[in-house]
């Protein structure tokens, strides 16, 4: 039986609002989803009344609109829809298993993108100090969630949040140059066993379809 919440506010290449819609259509939520306008200067304009009013520091999405329920941050909205909307879970069982699941988001945010977020603009300079550095950070931490799955076939064990965050940052890392490679076989096999699940599918197939519509290029395991 699907459940239904008001809304969800995202942008064409919104990582973070591609993270809520996935986890919504996980969960079987049915929502209905505001793109707020973009500039193809990549610039959020004119900001959306709902962002501005919800989120009025940041002005970012994503936003969720539930009842008398207003929230930004992916982070937070996880953890709303995780209690409002039990079923299926999307953390792993006992408090040990969630707090590494919550870790692991944590770090895909943190730790993992702010390396990507330093190869914004460097496509033509990717020989640079800068670009080299954040590609070997990439590099570092594929490496370490290499390791995380010699076990299991997600990052947590089950299926989670923790692999959606990261399966969309790892989208972003491709576009801007620090691709995952055969140095990470089981990373691979698991980005394509994420890539592969409808909810997935549903989110990503238009984000990429608006990237080709500007000539923007596509990652190649995406392209199909």
């Amino acid at each position: 039986m699907t459940t239904t919440i008001t809304k969800i506010l995202s942008g064409p290449l919104s990582m973070f609002g591609a993270k809520v819609q996935i986890a919504a259509l996980e969960k079987g939520i049915q929502f209905e989803l505001t793109m707020v306008p973009f500039t193809k200067d990549d610039a959020y304009e004119p900001r959306h009344p709902d962002v501005l009013r919800i989120n009025p520091v940041k002005q970012q999405v994503p936003v969720l609109i539930d009842g008398e329920v207003e929230l930004f941050d992916s982070t937070q909205i996880f953890e709303y829809l995780e209690d409002r909307y039990p079923n299926p879970a999307l953390w792993p069982e006992g408090i040990a298993g969630r707090a590494r699941a919550r870790q692991l988001e944590h770090k895909s945010d943190e730790v993992f993108f702010p390396n990507v977020i330093r190869l914004f603009g460097l496509q033509n300079d990717m020989q640079s100090a800068p670009a080299v550095a954040a590609c070997t950070a990439c590099a570092r931490y594929y490496a370490e969630m290499e390791g995380l799955l010699a076990t299991h076939d997600y990052l947590a064990g089950r299926y989670s949040f923790a692999d959606i965050a990261f399966y969309m940052a790892c989208i972003f890392a491709d576009r801007k140059g620090a691709a995952m490679t055969d140095a990470t076989p089981r990373l691979v096999a698991w980005r394509d066993r994420v890539r592969d699940r409808p909810a997935v599918h549903a989110v990503v197939e238009p984000m990429m379809k608006f990237l080709a519509s500007q000539g923007r290029g596509v990652p190649a395991f995406l392209q199909r």
